[in-house]
């Protein structure tokens, strides 16, 4: 689960991280009131206006704006709501931005980046860090990798004083900032434990004219199975952010991932799913998703993954890939042809089934009066509704 850089930075201030201050707004009214509770007291004001949306590259794109005066932080906010929101990781369709984060300027003397994730290669929560603040960590890794530095913490022993003065070294802190980082990376460590993240992205991390440690955004992302935990957290989720098909998917116990293809896979195990998408593209087709509708599918299940998959308007086929083992292939028949009769099901469908009563589930589905096709294994399914989908654009 993705939250806002304003809701990461109020769970960063939780554990005495150091951020600028701030806060949300989602009227240009709000925004203007912000800027002025932070202008408090202070002679010459710059405020930053930022918009809150569920992706990097939002400067770039326009979504990030320095200003001076109250009249120019109206002006931005009133540009920024409402707006679609265009950059590098939201595709050309972008996304509309309906609160924007107003936040105090900051004296910047150095921009660096810093990530901490889950290293599955390792099983360790892995820091990143590189010179290169404020760009894209892909762009560093295809052009400058040698600019990355990686250190991997045991989880055993955590993260030691001598792991953050690496990162510290690294990336060419002197004197009193180098404690500083140290303290940042160690606290760091601890919110990322303490609250089930998946990853942390702090670009740029920023050292500043006082040679204090900031972070000036933010990205956090949780791992979704220890949410319940997290009751706190769980309620930050924006789902107008998030693909609407992804969310009834997440309420209906699917796994659901889209993707750009024009043939739904409806599957039962991630394995299975995973080899069933190589497959289709071995034969030249193109898989719209990954669905896992589970081991314990239902009728009512399978008739919400075939809506889901349907929702996507480049779906043109729809293969089910089934192997029935705690679940029985007759069952799964059934619910393959109410699903498919509840959403009047317009595009090509190949069946394959295997594991218990596969021969009564076959003549389930032979039986029923649909179009359906039966593949009598994995290549031969997804021969056919590659076939399928060809013949039928054609």
């Amino acid at each position: 689960m993705n939250i806002h850089e304003y809701q990461a930075k109020s769970l960063l201030r939780k554990y005495g991280i150091a951020v600028p201050n701030g806060s949300v707004a989602f009227t240009p009214a709000e925004a203007v009131k912000v800027a002025t509770a932070l202008a408090v007291d202070v002679k010459e004001p710059v405020w930053v206006v930022k918009a809150q949306i569920h992706a990097g590259g939002r400067g770039k794109g326009g979504g990030v704006k320095v200003v001076k005066t109250l009249e120019n932080v109206e002006a931005e906010a009133k540009r920024m709501i409402g707006m679609n929101l265009v950059t590098h990781q939201t595709g050309a369709q972008g996304k509309k931005v309906q609160r924007v984060y107003v936040e105090e300027g900051c004296d910047i003397k150095r921009e660096l980046y810093l990530g901490l994730l889950i290293d599955r290669a390792t099983s360790r929560v892995t820091i990143m860090a590189s010179t290169e603040g404020g760009m894209e960590i892909e762009e560093v890794a295809a052009k400058t990798p040698d600019k990355i530095l990686k250190v991997a913490i045991d989880p055993v022993t955590g993260l030691q004083p001598y792991h953050a003065r690496q990162i510290a070294f690294g990336l060419g802190l002197k004197d009193k900032q180098i404690g500083k980082c140290v303290s940042f990376l160690q606290v760091m460590y601890t919110a990322f434990v303490e609250l089930d993240c998946s990853i942390v992205e702090i670009n740029p991390l920023v050292v500043t004219g006082k040679d204090t440690v900031v972070a000036l955004d933010c990205k956090m992302a949780f791992d979704d199975n220890a949410l319940f935990r997290h009751p706190d957290i769980e309620e930050m989720r924006d789902e107008s952010e998030e693909d609407p098909a992804e969310t009834l998917a997440g309420k209906s116990g699917l796994n659901y991932v889209k993707l750009d293809g024009s043939i739904g896979c409806m599957v039962n195990g991630a394995g299975l799913a995973m080899a069933t998408m190589d497959i289709v593209k071995l034969y030249g087709g193109s898989p719209a998703n990954f669905l896992d509708v589970g081991g314990g599918a239902t009728k009512e299940r399978v008739t919400t993954a075939f809506k889901i998959i349907l929702s996507d308007k480049n779906v043109k086929g729809i293969f089910v890939n089934i192997f029935g083992g705690i679940m029985r292939c007759d069952i799964i028949a059934e619910g393959i042809i109410a699903a498919a009769k509840e959403v009047r099901l317009q595009v090509p469908l190949v069946v394959r089934l295997e594991g218990t009563n596969v021969d009564l589930g076959k003549k389930i589905l032979a039986e029923s009066g649909l179009p359906i096709l039966s593949g009598d294994n994995l290549a031969d399914g997804a021969e056919k509704i590659v076939k399928a989908v060809a013949n039928k654009a054609a």
